[in-house]
């Protein structure tokens, strides 16, 4: 898929050609200049990696949800950095930063706001709640009941919240970055698909390497000394983030891939080992998130690979398997390599 710079002819239009000094021979300039963005996703890893350790996979897939305007799921168990990379990513953006620890008690007023009466006024008015921020953290979200979390289906999708008729838009960028524990099932309410499918991607955080463990031990060790989580800086305001997300918007994707994405989806629907395919707005979560990923990655075009790269992340929380798969040990992922062999590549 990568594209080749063919010899012009004069039945080829020479607008992407640059003619060189000599006038010889013709250079061909990239069709987007990508080394801006490179500069910047480079800067916060290296924000990023001053007190995370490991994690290299998580922080790339974390970067593509912010460069394709989408929310990501942290699933792992305790202890292995999910709310610390997540309020990592959230320092290094010039952006307003909200948290909300959901709890069994939680009400949908203390995420959204709620209604004050003002006496000086003689009226009602409206006091924003922890959700609205650029980058908000939700801290094990499956902890907060239905009611609570169905709070959030507006807010996520269309960044918005209608409290008592009136509509009121959520600042821009918006990030929601969710935690959850999938082993601890006590005081936990499982997240029903309709709120799973408004997150981009499912990313799960695993264990650390024994070598990054003794470098976690030794960073501990050195007790106050070391880095604190407000030495971490803020690189990307939030113009310059606008900027990039627009940028990846038009990266070039070849009319198969389009085939390739809906096919890679649509076989969801249909397999044997699936109750519950995906939707298609996990198609355009695939699209938009291949988009960003050739971009952070150096290219100004999509390939297969990134879309193969990206269908467990996208597709692992919009599938359910049937009781008899589950049975046999199968898990989501199981299925999306099947699925991902199962379809021919577009070459």
């Amino acid at each position: 898929m990568e594209p080749t710079s063919p010899e012009l002819t004069p039945a080829q239009p020479a607008t992407p050609a640059q003619p060189s000094t000599n006038g010889a021979d013709l250079a061909f300039a990239s069709r987007t200049d990508l080394s801006h963005l490179a500069g910047t996703t480079e800067a916060v890893r290296q924000e990023v990696g001053r007190l995370l350790v490991g994690q290299h996979e998580l922080v790339e897939l974390l970067l593509v949800a912010l460069l394709a305007d989408g929310h990501v799921l942290l699933e792992g168990v305790p202890g292995v950095a999910k709310t610390l990379t997540a309020k990592l990513l959230a320092r290094t953006l010039d952006v307003p930063f909200g948290r909300v620890q959901f709890t069994p008690d939680l009400m949908p007023s203390d995420v959204l706001g709620t209604s004050v009466y003002v006496p000086a006024r003689g009226a009602f008015e409206f006091r924003q709640g922890p959700i609205f921020a650029s980058v908000v953290l939700i801290d094990e979200i499956n902890r907060a009941p239905a009611k609570t979390q169905s709070a959030l289906f507006e807010v996520m999708e269309e960044r918005q919240v209608t409290y008592d008729g009136t509509t009121y838009p959520m600042p821009a960028p918006f990030l929601v970055l969710a935690t959850q524990n999938p082993i601890e099932q006590e005081g936990t309410y499982r997240l029903p698909e309709a709120q799973l499918d408004r997150f981009l991607f499912k990313a799960l955080v695993p264990y650390p390497t024994e070598a990054e463990e003794v470098r976690i031990l030794q960073g501990h060790h050195s007790g106050p000394g070391g880095l604190s989580l407000d030495e971490v800086r803020p690189v990307v305001p939030a113009g310059r983030l606008a900027e990039l997300r627009a940028q990846v918007r038009q990266q070039h994707v070849e009319p198969r891939l389009f085939e390739y994405v809906a096919r890679l989806v649509g076989l969801t629907r249909a397999h044997k080992a699936l109750y519950l395919g995906a939707s298609p707005r996990a198609s355009l979560a695939l699209l938009g998130g291949a988009k960003a990923l050739a971009a952070l990655r150096g290219r100004d075009f999509v390939t297969p690979e990134d879309i193969q790269h990206l269908a467990a992340p996208v597709l692992r929380h919009r599938i359910q398997l049937t009781p008899e798969r589950e049975l046999e040990g199968q898990g989501p992922d199981d299925v999306v390599r099947q699925l991902v062999q199962q379809v021919e590549v577009p070459r």
